[in-house]
């Protein structure tokens, strides 16, 4: 599946938050400088996520450095190579900053998003309405523990 950008690259300073999926390319869009630094992040105010080799391209951007993240297993050792502490987890946030390793784990970058810009309340609901049918309570659950630990205060950072 391709998705196409609706704006431009340097819509991401306006943006209150990030998220940076993966790819087959992301390898090669992470050895381009002139594509990297198109990504102007600043992690004081703005929530950035990124999902299995979206974690490269943070590393590459200096947004990780050598605080624990999460990958996927594939983009792992690349990861590893640009200084990053990669761990057996599915999902870590270090202030505005997380990760989730396994494209399932996507859902874990969605309700801490959620949260932060919105309540913990507002993720649990999102969750609970995406969840299959039998086993809402269990996900809700699940990606409740999984994000909660890095859940600040528990104020919404944008309200």
């Amino acid at each position: 599946m391709t998705i196409q950008r609706q704006k431009p690259l340097d819509f991401l300073t306006e943006a209150d938050a990030v998220l940076i999926g993966s790819g087959i390319r992301t390898r090669d869009y992470a050895a381009d400088p002139a594509f990297l630094s198109q990504l102007k992040l600043d992690t004081s105010r703005q929530l950035i996520g990124a999902q299995c080799s979206g974690t490269l391209l943070l590393a590459r951007l200096g947004l990780i450095d050598d605080l624990p993240a999460c990958t996927d297993l594939t983009t792992k050792p690349w990861v590893v190579e640009a200084g990053v502490n990669v761990v057996d987890a599915p999902f870590v946030a270090h202030g505005n900053v997380a990760t989730a390793g396994g494209c399932l784990a996507s859902q874990y970058l969605a309700a801490w998003m959620i949260a932060r810009m919105a309540t913990p309340q507002d993720a649990e609901d999102a969750i609970h309405y995406v969840a299959p049918v039998g086993e809402k309570a269990e996900y809700v659950a699940r990606a409740m523990a999984a994000v909660g630990p890095y859940l600040a205060s528990g104020k919404p950072l944008a309200a």
